[in-house]
């Protein structure tokens, strides 16, 4: 009976009969807690478990994104680290650092996504379908605002196409929503002579007007040789759309594609 009444650590097998020595360690897989003596006991709640008895074993990793060693290897450490989805490990304490961080982030990108939502509706955007949304730098807009008590509101903006770069042509098809949005109405198939700056503050006059095609109409802007060739027009080019306070001027930008090639110079074009 005395035999019976003695227990023995987990760890280093040091037995006493006096039962409440021994604290909980980790659950076995028998559902029971492993018993520890007060001094394994203080090792494994300071978190120094495996550094201390395991430093010898096989299963020690890298956590990928602190460099710390955690080992992998036994049950006492199985909720100590993470397993990666691309392979690797990381420690809980990075797990946690890095979730904070992402949903501090998520909390901090809301206003940010309201602004957004309210600019558009303030701007028309709202109007309009998103690929059309203009997603113009800061710098953009430096460049279009040469006088710095003006407003630059972007409006909108349309990735050319082969047909909006034919020199032939020399022409841009709008899309509807925008231009019954941003440009002035017409009521005539004629339509009207525009005028529209560039990002240096030339004006050009372009003639705007639309044509009816399964009963919807087509906006279009025509004249444009003179200006796709000075501004090297090429399909893939992002053409934007501004209003400039105050005095309403329309400004039309042009944002390249890294991989468009050059026109040819001017004085090629017959």
């Amino acid at each position: 009976m005395a035999s019976s009444s003695r227990m023995s650590c987990f760890q280093c097998q040091d037995s006493s009969s006096k039962l409440d020595r021994f604290r909980n360690g980790w659950r076995l897989h028998s559902g029971h807690y492993a018993q520890l003596c007060p001094r394994c006991a203080s090792v494994y709640e300071e978190g120094r478990f495996c550094e201390t008895f395991h430093s010898n074993d096989d299963g020690w990793r890298d956590c990928e994104s602190c460099g710390k060693l955690v080992h992998c290897g036994c049950i006492v450490s199985f909720n100590t680290h993470l397993l990666l989805d691309f392979g690797g490990i990381i420690c809980m304490e990075c797990s946690r650092f890095n979730f904070l961080l992402a949903r501090n982030r998520c909390l901090s990108l809301e206003p940010e996504i309201r602004d957004r939502e309210s600019y558009q509706e303030s701007s028309g955007q709202a109007a309009v379908e998103s690929q059309y949304w203009s997603r113009v730098t800061d710098l953009e807009l430096q460049q279009v605002s040469r006088n710095p008590k003006s407003t630059v509101t972007p409006l909108f903006e349309k990735v050319l196409s082969a047909s909006d770069a034919d020199l032939k042509l020399a022409r841009l098809i709008i899309p509807k929503r925008c231009a019954e949005a941003f440009f002035p109405d017409i009521s005539g198939l004629h339509g009207l002579h525009i005028k529209i700056q560039d990002i240096e503050g030339n004006e050009w006059e372009f003639h705007y007007r639309y044509w009816i095609n399964g009963g919807s109409r087509i906006y279009v802007l025509e004249g444009l040789r003179d200006y796709m060739v000075s501004k090297q027009w090429q399909p893939g080019d992002t053409v934007t759309f501004y209003r400039v306070e105050p005095g309403g001027k329309v400004v039309m930008g042009l944002r390249k594609t890294s991989a468009s090639p050059q026109l040819p110079k001017c004085d090629k074009l017959i």
